[in-house]
């Protein structure tokens, strides 16, 4: 930047993108003092290096923000896991998939996970249809990313969701302001939210 650049000559871009062309090193630095502008450096193995007029502080600043807001803004998936019996009763099955349904809202994988005991090993087929009813039943949240295949005792299937983490957090971001605007409607969230806060806290297997 300015006076630590050591060549005779650069190519000059301008404030604002246009290409002024080849000049000395001192015409450079010239026209960035009568700017009060940096020369700074942003293709040094060009030939001759690019350089380019610029507030340096101004745009350090705004780079560090950019910088600041992606990674806010970046959500990283959780991969959840729920695990089953083939012969999993009625109640227990609502109570898993209510599970499932709240990671996939969330913008979370599932790996759901069969556990074959004994006898049941040599039935499959029993935690592939339970694989396969499970799919099909949140099916509006998410897509089998991975289909079932077995492994040791096991029998292992990856649900991905539609939405991704960002959206799912925006969506639940903007659903909050707006109870937050709307006191009547906080109260009637409220009311619905209560079962299935129940159902939350309940860890899975």
């Amino acid at each position: 930047m300015n006076d630590r650049i050591r060549v005779p000559e650069v190519r000059l871009v301008g404030p604002n993108g246009e290409q002024v062309g080849i000049v000395s090193i001192g015409d450079a630095l010239k026209l960035a003092q009568e700017s009060d502008l940096d020369l700074v450096e942003v293709a040094a193995t060009a030939r001759p290096p690019v350089c380019k007029l610029m507030d340096y502080g101004k745009f350090k600043y705004e780079s560090a923000m950019k910088a600041r807001e992606a990674r806010r803004n970046q959500a990283h998936t959780i991969i959840k896991e729920i695990k089953l019996r083939p012969k999993i009763d009625p109640h227990d099955y609502e109570t898993k998939k209510g599970h499932v349904v709240r990671f996939l809202k969330a913008g979370d994988k599932v790996k759901v996970t069969i556990m074959f005991r004994g006898r049941e090993q040599s039935r499959p087929e029993l935690g592939f249809r339970l694989l396969q009813r499970l799919a099909e039943d949140v099916m509006e949240l998410g897509f089998v990313e991975s289909q079932p295949k077995q492994d040791g005792r096991n029998m292992i299937m990856v649900i991905g969701p539609h939405k991704k983490k960002a959206e799912a957090k925006a969506e639940k971001a903007a659903a909050k302001a707006q109870r937050g605007a709307d006191p009547t409607a906080e109260d009637s969230a409220d009311a619905q939210e209560q079962p299935a806060q129940a159902v939350q806290s309940a860890q899975p297997e």
